[in-house]
């Protein structure tokens, strides 16, 4: 059995943030891996599931982002799993909207969901790190986690969030490589090489018809008289034969 986590604020007011993208991110797996309904549970909402052959228990905490930790501990602690099986989404501004990296353990780089889970279940879990985009400046960072997402942002974090599901299973398994391979063909699909391959296609009737007219140049017969080499004498014999 694992945990997912996705990090946020309840509440409608801010369920379109972009500090609510862990939220977002499990709602989507649920939804479209057929989740059990949400229960309130461990000061959380609990839905759960299987993604491949795993078990898993998907909790988005209640608390408050800066008291995350008291929902996770308090699950983790109930279903006797390590932090090993707990896996965070969570938004991350020093990633570019849509890029998305998973990291096992290691700091809270000051991010106040994560720094709380630290003081209860150490930092031994893994992170799936959702990029948002910086604002520029630090002092406009609360400010702008705590702002709905764009209009413009509509289609990569539709698509992000659709690659997420698709790997869910992977990243279940173990296998981020699959997981992140996954995310990448949702937000950055490969381009088709159908449009060069168009313009070579046009371009050979083109030299063909100049060939053609080359031919037509270099078969067409001489009817310029200074071209004759008879002598005079010589045409008046032809004419007579």
């Amino acid at each position: 059995m694992q945990i997912f986590v996705g990090l946020g604020n309840p509440g409608a007011k801010y369920e379109k943030n972009r500090h609510n993208i862990g939220f977002m991110a499990l709602d989507r797996i649920a939804s479209d891996h057929g989740f059990g309904p949400w229960k309130a549970r461990f000061q959380g909402l609990v839905s759960e599931g299987r993604l491949g052959t795993e078990k898993i228990v998907l909790l988005k905490p209640q608390t408050f982002m800066n008291l995350s930790g008291q929902s996770v501990g308090e699950a983790m602690r109930f279903f006797k799993l390590d932090p090993g099986d707990i896996t965070v989404f969570h938004d991350e501004l020093d990633l570019a909207p849509s890029k998305t990296r998973v990291k096992q353990g290691g700091g809270h780089a000051g991010h106040n969901g994560l720094r709380s889970i630290h003081q209860h279940i150490g930092p031994d879990y893994a992170r799936v790190r959702l990029g948002i985009g910086h604002p520029g400046h630090k002092d406009r960072v609360a400010a702008y986690v705590l702002h709905d997402f764009a209009k413009a942002d509509e289609n990569w974090l539709d698509d992000l969030l659709r690659g997420i599901s698709d790997g869910a299973a992977d990243l279940a398994s173990g296998d981020t490589g699959r997981f992140l391979n996954a995310v990448a063909l949702r937000v950055a699909p490969p381009r088709s090489s159908g449009g060069q391959a168009g313009k070579t296609a046009k371009a050979r009737p083109s030299e063909s018809t100049e060939a053609s007219k080359s031919t037509d140049k270099t078969a067409a017969p001489s009817t310029n008289p200074q071209d004759d080499p008879r002598s005079p004498l010589q045409k008046l014999m032809d004419k007579f034969k």
